[in-house]
This record gives structure tokens, C-alpha cells and sequence, in this order.
């Protein structure tokens, strides 16, 4: 069951962020060909939580073992189910399934990284095999468990000099002397996300109320200002709901703004991290992906600080990048090959993380 030996792959990928968009599910096939990967994604769609999950995923971090415990099965039935439905709509084939989880604490200082969805609990429902717990291993390991998307923009997408994803927190991924470098940049959807929902929006369409606010530069000043922005790029960083809750919802809290105008200043705080990370590399081709890429104004921001070539792809790779990766790093967990990388993490050395039932 741990080994499959070949060269093609059917795998569904599963993929929930913190910005709580929903559930990404893709069936992907992969192909490794003379030492280089191909993907295609044949199939894919975004579930959007029922009100019921989505106030459960928000709300267990504080909640009892009990209930901790039988959210993790019953999220894992879910996620099968989901995967069951999706199968007999678009006709799948799929060798296994590879699923990251729900992500509630993400403490690597502590050796702690918790990403819910039960396995056994998966596989019970959708019949197939499953790959699921990708960080644990690494945060043992010594490392942070994150960002594991680099390892696939390593192997997928190395015609690009440079992998920027704008999701709930937006990370980057590069080569450099030999080894990625890859980081979590700052918060972007966890925020905005919750910023509009405070109005009973889900979100903020293609930026529209972000580009009617106003600057606040003491905002920005104190949001750049923060601790994490001070660390180098080339030594571990991630980042948690957890840091979001004790350094930027406090401010937010404090300066009492007009909503527009803290979108308006936050997508230039994203934009000013963005280019601090980017602009010291040489000049390249920056494939840019995740939710973040449909905020118009936070893209002008963004391309405005920076003189790297911004390429925004299809649709589909935008959406769903992450699950294809998710199932690609299931493929490498198949194979006994390294899916995350001490460079990124800070480990002590490569792993290959997560466990497989089925």
C-alpha cells in the first residue's frame, strides 16, 4: 500500500484553507517522464461549507477534547463523502485520495501542528486509499511543517522563476544556489475574508470596496512594523491563525476604521511584503495563484511595487493549485521520495511525510 510502483498517477486532491473559502477537491493525473513531472487537472470544483461546518471550523480551537476528537472523524466523513459525490459526477478513476486537512492549531514551536479529517475516516466513506497528516513528521523533525506547496513548484512549475500563492496567508517559492527558499509572506484572504464578513459579506469582490477606501499610513506603519517582517527570508517562516489573532485582529480592533479603508491600506500592506520579498531577486516571471489573484486592486497594488513579470494563469490552475499539489505530494509519499524540504521547513533533514490507510 506505501509503495506503487509507476509512473503514471489518478489522484484526488483534497484542500481547505483558514480563509474557510470551502472545500477544493481536484482529480489530477501525473506523470513522471525521464526525472520530469507533468500534471493535468481533469477535473475539479470548490464545495462551499454549510453554515453548520463553517461554524464548527471556526470554533474548535476552544473547544472540548470530546468534541475536538469526533469533529476530526466526522470532518473525515465528510471529506469522503464529498469525495464519493464528486467521483460519480465527473466519472473518476482515482488511484487514492490525498487530503491536507483542516488546519486548527499550527504551534511548530511547540512541535504541534493539527490538521483535521480523519483518514481511516476518509477511506471508509470514499473507498479508496488515503494520504492525509503531511506536516506532523516535519514538525518533529525540527522544522515548521510549512509551506509544503514549494516541493511541487519545484517539480511542476520550474518554468517559472518565481511561485507567489495569494490564499488565506500568501507564500513564495524560489531557487536559490541549489536549494528552494519558500516562506509565508503575510496574511491575505484570513483577514480581508473576515474583514467583510464583518458586513455580512463573504468577501470582497475583485476588490471593489478595497479601491473606494482611503490610506491610512499609521495603519500601514504599524502592520509593517510587526515582528515576523523583521525575520530574513532565507531561514524558516510560517505563519497561523494563531499569529493573525494576537497581531493583526488587535489592530484592526484598534483604529476603528471605515471597512473600505482597511481593506484599502491592508492590500497595500500585502502589496509592500510582497515586493520586500520579491524585489532583491533577480528580475523573473512571478506565477502568481490562489483567491488573492481575483482582487483586482490588490493585484494593481502588488505589480505597482514590483518589477518582476506577474503571470496570472487559467482559471483552473489558479483554484486549484494547491489540491493538485496536495495530490502530487501524495504521489511523492507513494513513492518513499522527500515531500518536504529542510531548506523551506527547517528541519534537520528532507521527510516524507504522511500516513496512508486504505
Amino acid at each position: 500500500m506505501t509503495n506503487i510502483k509507476k509512473d503514471v498517477y489518478h489522484v484526488i486532491g483534497l484542500m481547505s484553507g483558514t480563509s474557510l473559502d470551502g472545500l477544493d477537491i481536484a482529480y489530477c493525473r501525473l506523470e513522471c517522464s525521464n526525472n520530469r513531472w507533468q500534471y493535468d487537472i481533469l477535473a475539479a470544483s470548490t464545495i462551499a461549507y454549510p453554515a453548520e461546518w463553517k461554524q464548527k471550523l471556526i470554533s474548535l480551537e476552544t473547544a472540548d477534547a470530546l468534541t475536538f476528537q469526533q469533529a476530526h472523524v466526522d470532518y473525515g466523513l465528510y471529506l469522503g463523502q464529498r469525495v464519493s459525490d464528486f467521483i460519480v459526477i465527473n466519472n473518476c478513476k482515482a488511484d487514492f485520495v490525498s487530503s491536507h486537512g483542516h488546519t486548527i492549531f499550527h504551534q511548530p514551536d511547540k512541535k504541534l501542528t493539527v490538521q483535521i479529517g480523519s483518514g481511516p475516516a476518509i477511506a471508509s466513506r470514499c473507498k479508496l486509499p488515503v494520504v492525509s497528516d503531511f506536516r506532523s513528521l516535519d514538525v518533529l523533525l525540527g522544522g515548521q511543517g510549512a509551506p509544503l506547496v514549494p516541493v511541487g513548484d519545484m517539480l511542476l512549475f520550474n518554468d517559472y522563476e518565481y511561485c507567489l500563492n495569494l490564499g488565506g496567508f500568501s507564500n513564495v517559492s524560489y531557487q536559490h544556489q541549489g536549494e528552494r527558499i519558500a516562506y509565508d509572506i503575510c496574511p491575505v484572504n484570513i483577514v480581508m475574508n473576515a474583514i467583510c464578513q464583518n458586513m455580512g459579506m463573504e468577501y470582497d469582490d475583485q476588490g471593489l470596496l478595497a479601491r473606494q477606501g482611503m490610506l491610512s499610513h499609521y495603519f500601514l506603519n504599524e502592520l509593517n512594523q510587526l515582528a515576523y517582517y523583521k525575520q530574513t527570508p532565507n531561514t524558516p517562516k510560517s505563519l497561523g491563525k494563531e499569529w493573525v489573532v494576537q497581531n493583526i485582529f488587535p489592530l484592526i480592533d484598534r483604529y476603528e476604521m471605515e471597512n473600505s479603508d482597511l481593506l484599502h491600506t491592508y492590500c497595500h500592506h500585502i502589496a509592500t511584503q510582497t515586493a520586500k520579498a520579491l524585489n532583491p531577486l533577480p528580475k523573473g516571471k512571478v506565477l502568481a495563484t490562489g483567491g488573492g489573484v481575483y482582487n483586482t486592486f490588490l493585484m494593481e497594488c502588488i505589480q505597482q511595487q514590483t518589477q518582476h513579470t506577474i503571470v496570472i494563469p487559467p482559471k483552473k490552475l489558479i483554484e486549484y493549485k494547491e489540491a493538485l499539489v496536495f495530490a502530487f505530494l501524495g504521489v511523492l509519499r507513494m513513492r518513499l521520495q522527500p515531500n518536504c524540504l529542510k531548506s523551506v521547513t527547517g528541519a534537520y533533514r528532507d521527510n516524507c511525510g504522511g500516513s496512508v490507510v486504505g
